[in-house]
C-alpha cells in the first residue's frame, strides 16, 4: 500500500513539475511572440512618421518656393535628416529579420525601448512641422490676398 501511495506521489510530482515548466516556457514564448509583435509595430509607425514627415516638408518646400519673399529653408539638409531616419529604421528591420528571432528577451525589450524613445523624440517635430506648415498655409493666403487687394 505504502508502495502505491509512494509511486501516485511521484507521478503527482513528476505531472506538477512538468506542468510548471510548461507554463514557465509558455509565458516565455508568449512574452517574445508579445515584444516582436511590438517591435515590428513600431517599426510600422516610425516608418509613418517618418514618411509623414517628409511628405510634410515637401509640401513645405513646394510652398515656399513659390514665393520669393519667404526665407528659403534648408531643402536638402531636412531630406537627408528623413532619409538618414529612413535608413536607420531599414538597419532596425533587418536586426529584426536577422537577429530577432535568436535575440535575448533583454535585447528584444533593448530595441522595443529605443524604438520607442525615438518615436517619442520625432513626435514634438512632427507637431511643430504641422504648426509650421499651417502658418506657412496662412502666411501664403494672406500674401495671395493681399497681391490680389493691389
Amino acid at each position: 500500500m505504502d508502495t502505491y501511495l509512494s509511486i501516485g506521489l511521484a507521478i503527482l510530482f513528476i505531472l506538477l513539475a512538468s506542468a510548471l515548466v510548461g507554463a514557465f516556457v509558455l509565458r516565455k514564448m508568449t512574452r517574445r511572440a508579445t515584444s516582436l509583435r511590438q517591435l515590428l509595430e513600431l517599426a510600422d509607425r516610425l516608418e509613418a512618421d517618418l514618411k509623414a514627415c517628409r511628405a510634410r516638408l515637401q509640401q513645405a518646400h513646394a510652398v515656399m518656393s513659390l514665393n520669393p519673399d519667404l526665407p528659403a529653408a534648408s531643402e536638402q539638409e531636412a531630406d537627408h535628416a528623413v532619409e538618414a531616419g529612413l535608413r536607420a529604421l531599414l538597419q532596425q528591420r533587418i536586426w529584426i529579420r536577422d537577429r530577432a528571432p535568436t535575440a535575448s528577451q533583454g535585447e528584444l525589450d533593448a530595441a522595443i525601448r529605443d524604438m520607442d524613445q525615438t518615436r517619442e523624440r520625432l513626435q514634438p517635430l512632427l507637431q511643430a512641422l504641422g504648426q509650421a506648415q499651417n502658418e506657412l498655409d496662412t502666411a501664403m493666403r494672406e500674401h495671395i490676398r493681399q497681391d490680389a487687394g493691389q
